[in-house]
């Protein structure tokens, strides 16, 4: 399979910028800010921000991709308009909301594939629940009580502010605590760098990910991550856009867009994700409490 290649910055996690505000800019033109998950703002959702633009929408888009937390705290201050979060939002988060007065939407943004990746040289294809399991919490610390060449393991994760962090903790681990030798990494492209690099690595990344060079996936209880085996393969969540209240104007229309419109399903297939299926209502892939503005529920992608 074709090697995947880096097009987004290094620094990207930190602030990236998209269509910087000209000199010229009209005044019709909004600005939309998401700030949340690396896993979303890394890839996925500023190639959908290029798209909807080419697709005639003058919008200028900024995206701070600095872990799921920061999702939900930047709504919470005002400082965004679409929250980005590879995890669902914990009832303490909902709760501050709750608190002041202020009502948070959830959408389903795409559908992802937790893999759990090794360096390319490593023996081991498969693993187990269980194992996976043993790997992450540090139950198992030498590659062969797996099958593997002897020698000890190396565990690389994601930061604790990242939903991967939280969302891997829940699916593998039984929402065990992750081994005191694991090392955190600030987002999927540090992670899977590091596990080329070192021939007994090992660590998780979303299926956007597991084609780095000198990396493999592998299979978890005999089932390769893919698009097509999403629904069998045992570490497959959802991904999220959250907003506070109605989205409103190009918020709305973005949303819509992104979720519903065959160019961004493209667009999200292109970037290693899984759409939102073509069948479900869009009142579906909101919590049934949420729903789109009634204007916007009709096929209005422009």
């Amino acid at each position: 399979m074709k090697k995947r290649k880096k097009t987004v910055s290094k620094g990207f996690p930190l602030l990236f910028a998209l269509f910087l505000l000209p000199a010229s800019l009209s005044a019709q033109e909004e600005k939309i800010v998401c700030k949340g998950s690396d896993t979303l703002g890394a890839k996925m959702v500023p190639q959908l921000m290029v798209g909807y633009r080419s697709a005639g929408h003058p919008v200028i888009f900024e995206i701070a991709a600095e872990g799921s937390s920061t999702a939900f705290s930047s709504l919470l201050d005002g400082s965004a308009q679409i929250g980005m979060s590879s995890r669902k939002v914990k009832p303490e988060e909902a709760k501050r909301f709750t608190e002041q007065g202020l009502e948070l939407k959830e959408y389903v943004a795409a559908f992802d594939v937790i893999a759990v990746i090794v360096n390319a040289t490593n023996p081991v294809d498969d693993l187990s629940l269980e194992q996976v399991e043993g790997l992450f919490t540090g139950d198992l610390t030498d590659w062969s009580e797996v099958g593997g060449s002897p020698g000890p393991i190396s565990v690389y994760t994601r930061n604790t502010s990242s939903g991967t962090y939280k969302s891997f903790q829940e699916l593998a681990m039984r929402k065990r605590p992750y081994g005191d030798n694991t090392q955190k990494m600030g987002g999927c492209d540090f992670l899977a760098d590091e596990v080329a690099k070192n021939p007994s690595g090992t660590g998780y990344a979303g299926l956007a990910y597991i084609h780095t060079e000198g990396t493999k996936p592998l299979s978890i209880e005999g089932i390769l991550p893919s698009n097509e085996t999403c629904t069998q393969y045992p570490l497959t969540r959802r991904l999220y856009y959250y907003t506070v209240g109605e989205p409103q104007g190009e918020t709305a229309k973005f949303l819509k867009w992104a979720i519903e419109s065959e160019e961004a399903r493209e667009i999200v297939e292109g970037v290693g994700f899984i759409p939102v299926p073509a069948t479900i209502k869009i009142e579906e892939k909101v919590t049934p409490e949420f729903s789109l503005p009634e204007e916007l529920s009709d096929d209005q992608s422009t």
